[in-house]
């Protein structure tokens, strides 16, 4: 084997003035947890959706997903831009993830309720995430974070909006 293929990942100090880069790649990792976390939910209402609201659900959880499925690379390389590891392991996804699976199937109107509230507490999240990174000089993830919760309260918004009888 080439030695370029024996390079394994490390972290890296950086110094574009963010305070604590560790720090906020742990805050960006519970964001990405939850992220893939939401995705898996998102997916799963979308191919297991039945009845009226059928066309409606399935077409606006296919757009989240999707959404969601593009912030999670996003996240990752700002994790990576601070120096720090993304996460590589499934198991420390579930453990830093807010995000619970539900075990039973759910109609239409509750699957939507139970979604909106899980992106209700990943914007909640998200909130002290953009209060850390103030704190901490990083107005990159200050930025994200802000976006990736304007994501959350919108969908939770469109997800009970659906689901209202």
């Amino acid at each position: 084997m080439t030695s370029a293929l024996n390079v394994v990942p490390e972290t890296t100090d950086i110094s574009t003035g963010v305070k604590d880069a560790e720090a906020m790649a742990k805050g960006l990792e519970n964001a990405l947890a939850d992220t893939y976390r939401l995705i898996f939910r998102t997916h799963a209402t979308h191919w297991n959706v039945e009845g009226p609201l059928f066309y409606s659900v399935h077409n606006l959880t296919e757009t989240q997903y999707q959404n969601l499925f593009d912030a999670a690379d996003d996240i990752a390389e700002r994790i990576r831009a601070l120096g720090q590891l993304a996460p590589s392991t499934l198991s420390s996804i579930v453990a830093n993830s807010v995000i619970q699976d539900d075990e039973a199937p759910a109609s239409a109107g509750d699957a939507c309720e139970a979604l909106a509230a899980d992106h209700e507490r990943v914007a909640h999240r998200l909130h002290a995430l953009i209060k850390i990174a103030g704190e901490h000089g990083d107005p990159v993830t200050e930025d994200m974070a802000t976006e990736r919760a304007a994501f959350h309260e919108k969908a939770a918004w469109m997800l009970r909006s659906i689901a209202k009888t």
